[in-house]
């Protein structure tokens, strides 16, 4: 298995396009030289030929369905395939137990809209599983999916991967990808092949150079240079909490770890005021009852984690709090006010909303245009929509796609134009769903940055994200749900050391925890580390 990473727009996703066939075939694009895929020249065939021997997952599932049941959706590619007919139904339903999604043909006989994102992501992989591929293309694939989803998906890959088939995949949350990878090839921002070789080799050698080009690394990695361990260049830096493990004992002196928590915000401030109150809100959607009497308080300023598995009502909790979705039953209000009772421009100006999916909210032509259309439509004066969104263009790093379509950036631009548009109305609410996705390690911290300054303004801050580090290191409280009930809510501390709530949720501790725990079998003072910044409180 290949390792594709690289900076966001650096053409990882491209490269997968054309080693599909879909540039230039299906995509306007102009390929020059020659790819192989499956020793076939891509330029030679149509894509659906190639498609007998390649699978490709794209970033964003919604890209990839076409059918109205998930079992129509796996059998399409098999039928387009022709497929022996008596085939096509087992595969299909072998594929959906695969991943989770039906373990029925009932099951499978329902819409893909029943979906959450997570779980269109699962479909999607389905329908690549379902064609048995000797090359198998893979853009992100668990970027929406749950931890406990993720690493069935790693399970899955690693049964998959045994089989005489390559696979390359492109992937930002390392760990689990790197029990199965045996090669890693790093581009630059520029397009260019900078590293290649096998995961010891490129991380183990290379590491701080590539996190300052922005390329995420292995968490144990990552922690290492936190702790300066890079310092004697004939060492190669580890890969793994077993190898941090090895070199904490070759490192005299003892390391000694300061116990720092979160600063405390939101609730744990008693004179904090109210800004979100829900009141036993119930959600339906298509007739079956997706939220069930939620009760939740949010402070002014506060940063507040949403987590659960996929399907859990996550993003369904904060479209209701937007105003998006109605409520079956229950109250919802800002600042005393019910949302059924505000009017929708006044939401807009109350509330900025970032999608799972950037696409969904896209309405202008050009990048700058899409950035000043909130403030263009509030009939704003032209030289402060023109002086504001210049701002933006350079916070963002957006500045050299200012006159393109938004739909021609990759997927982290996408990303980083939808903040954008939902920060230049300076909102009192901010909610984000999956707000680093698709980002690269310096991308995804400038954002958080962004987010954690306006949280210091006193913008109340909404976060659905499956980053349990991301949780840990920003969030001043966590609200866990689980089958659209919620299940615990308190500050983040509190919810993270309770490690029974967070299995029976089907989450994951954060991996610097995961790490932490290790370590701490024979350092006691490890115990107390769950957050990336305690790290840099460990000195000699």
């Amino acid at each position: 298995m290949i390792l594709l990473l690289g900076p966001s727009g650096c053409g990882k996703s491209t490269l997968l396009l054309a080693l599909s066939g879909l540039i230039p075939a299906s995509i306007d694009a102009e390929l020059r030289g020659t790819i192989l895929c499956a020793g076939i020249d891509t330029q030679t065939v149509k894509a659906g030929q190639l498609a007998t021997h390649v699978g490709v997952v794209l970033q964003d599932p919604d890209a990839q369905v076409v059918t109205g049941t998930l079992l129509d959706e796996v059998c399409f590619g098999l039928e387009n395939l022709l497929a022996p007919t008596e085939d096509i139904e087992p595969r299909a339903l072998a594929a959906l137990r695969q991943v989770g999604l039906a373990e029925t043909r009932e099951q499978a006989l329902r819409p893909p809209t029943e979906l959450s994102g997570g779980g269109r992501q699962r479909l999607a992989i389905a329908c690549a599983l379902a064609l048995d591929p000797s090359v198998l293309l893979l853009d992100e694939p668990t970027a929406n999916l749950d931890p406990a989803a993720s690493a069935e998906f790693y399970s899955t890959l690693a049964a998959l991967s045994g089989r005489s088939r390559t696979v390359v995949l492109i992937e930002h949350e390392l760990d689990d990808a790197l029990e199965l990878a045996d090669r890693v090839v790093v581009l630059s921002r520029t397009g260019t092949v900078t590293h290649d070789g096998t995961p010891a080799e490129v991380f183990g050698q290379h590491g701080r150079e590539l996190l300052e080009r922005g390329v995420w690394l292995p968490i144990a990695t990552q922690m290492a240079l936190r702790l300066g361990l890079d310092s004697d260049p004939n060492r190669a830096l580890p890969l793994t909490a077993a190898e941090l493990d090895s070199i904490l004992d070759e490192t005299p002196p003892q390391l000694h770890v300061v116990e720092r928590d979160r600063p405390q915000g939101g609730l744990d401030d008693a004179t904090a005021a109210i800004h979100i109150n829900v009141s036993g809100a119930r959600v339906a959607l298509g007739g079956a009852e997706v939220l069930h009497g939620i009760d939740l308080s949010i402070a002014v300023g506060e940063f507040l984690a949403i987590a659960g598995v996929n399907g859990a009502g996550k993003s369904t909790l904060t479209r209701a709090i937007a105003g998006l979705v109605p409520l079956r039953s229950g109250t919802i209000d800002l600042d005393g006010i019910p949302v059924a009772d505000m009017h929708a421009h006044r939401l807009g100006e109350q509330v900025g909303y970032v999608f799972q999916n950037p696409e969904h909210q896209f309405l202008a032509r050009t990048v700058r245009e899409e950035i000043g259309y909130g403030l263009r439509v509030r009939s704003r004066p032209d030289a402060e929509i023109t002086e504001r969104v210049e701002a933006m263009l350079d916070r963002f790093d957006l500045r050299r796609y200012a006159d393109l379509n938004p739909f021609l950036l990759s997927h982290g631009e996408k990303r980083r134009l939808s903040v954008a548009t939902a920060l230049i109305t300076e909102p009192r609410i901010l909610i984000l769903d999956e707000p680093t996705f698709g980002q690269d390690h310096e991308r995804a911290t400038e954002i958080i940055r962004v987010v954690d300054e306006l949280g210091a303004t006193g913008i109340t801050i909404l976060m659905v994200t499956h980053d349990m580090q991301l949780i840990a290191d920003h969030a001043h409280r966590i609200v866990v749900l689980a089958d659209g009930a919620l299940l615990r809510e308190g500050p983040t501390a509190d919810v993270l050391r309770d490690e029974a709530l967070i299995e029976r949720a089907g989450l994951r501790m954060p991996p610097v925890h995961r790490i932490a725990r290790r370590l701490a079998q024979r350092r006691p003072e490890w115990s107390a580390v769950y957050r990336s910044e305690q790290i840099e409180a460990i000195s000699s």
